[in-house]
């Protein structure tokens, strides 16, 4: 009897795949031919089906990350980074998908620019500063390291501390964001971020990350929250819910930008911190392009040398200055700066 049993099993799951099996590139040997082995913005991308069997194709319809496209797709309302080419290709009385993987680059090589230093004021030395941002007028800052992480507004030209917060020693604290009258703040790797009253530092509620597991930077355009989670990607979150709507992934004409870290929004771009570097790219928020690179290595000589000195991390706008401030993590001293493309 219970020999009986298996042999029915056997038997069904042999049905089972059998009849429900589609996928028979296998025995058709059907593959996607493209022109380019990878892509720069601007470039047509043409589309065929490599077909060595001769099959009797009847109909063939392509998409590119789940957006259909011709045959011959101009690569402009595009995000960069690795895409899926998937084909449905129609013979006989069967129906086939078949995939590629193709890396879409940036069409442009990045500015440089320099800066100036117009001001400098005092910043806590003991500040692991991970974000930083100027609210009508006023500066905030997160600051990271398990049991000294912290919320805080603080008086940029004296470096008074106006209001702080602690934040319970399992979380280590990452970027913040301004919007609407709330303050986001990110945490590490504890998958979690806090919404906060901007006046009084009330936390309102807390959210989940979904796809990114870590928080590193956050900003915001005025609708939508960017968020960088350590790799080139920056996801797009709804304020409203704090889902993930989308992502972009941040190239150059040669590249990936990975490490992305602190984030600011300044003039319809983000500036972003990498991390372990003293340098800021600049980045089209539509493609992932990077458009810009600052070098800010010589402002690390600036400061106080001791051995908790880490990397430069912060970029804050001051909308009404036109003025960019930056800071490290443990500097003692907080940088005005203006810049120009060289």
């Amino acid at each position: 009897m219970q020999l009986s049993k298996y042999i029915i099993v056997i038997c069904l799951s042999l049905f089972l795949i059998n009849c429900g099996d589609t996928n028979t590139s296998k025995q058709t040997s059907l593959a996607i031919n493209t022109n380019l082995k990878s892509a720069m913005l601007g470039d047509t991308l043409k589309l065929s089906v490599n077909n060595p069997k001769k099959l009797n194709i009847k109909e063939v319809s392509y998409q590119l990350n789940g957006e259909t496209v011709d045959e011959n797709y101009v690569l402009n309302a595009i995000t960069l980074g690795e895409k899926t080419i998937t084909a449905t290709v129609k013979y006989d009385d069967n129906t086939e998908i078949i995939s590629k993987s193709i890396k879409i680059y940036n069409n442009i090589i990045p500015s440089y620019y320099k800066y100036e230093v117009v001001n400098t004021y005092p910043h806590d030395i003991t500040s692991y500063t991970q974000g930083l941002e100027f609210h009508n007028g006023e500066l905030y800052e997160s600051t990271g390291q398990k049991g000294e992480s912290k919320l805080r507004k603080v008086n940029f030209e004296t470096g008074e501390v106006l209001k702080n917060i602690n934040l319970e020693d399992k979380y280590f604290g990452e970027g913040l964001t301004v919007l609407n009258d709330k303050i986001y703040q990110l945490t590490w790797r504890a998958n979690t971020g806090f919404v906060y009253d901007v006046n009084t530092f009330e936390k309102l509620s807390t959210f989940d990350y979904g796809t990114s597991k870590e928080g590193w930077g956050i900003c915001n355009d005025g609708e939508t929250l960017f968020k960088s989670d350590g790799t080139e990607k920056i996801w797009l979150l709804n304020p409203d819910n704090l889902f993930e709507k989308s992502h972009i992934e941040v190239y150059t004409e040669k590249g990936k930008i990975p490490s992305l870290n602190e984030l600011e929004w300044i003039d319809g771009k983000i500036f972003a911190n990498i991390y372990q570097k003293n340098g800021v790219v600049i980045i089209n928020p539509k493609t992932g392009g990077v458009e810009g690179v600052i070098d800010f290595k010589p402002l690390r000589k600036l400061v106080k040398q001791h051995p908790d000195l880490d990397v430069l991390n912060g970029i804050a706008y001051h909308p009404e200055r036109k003025t960019i401030f930056v800071t490290g993590k443990n500097w003692d001293k907080l940088f005005e700066v203006t810049i120009k493309k060289q």
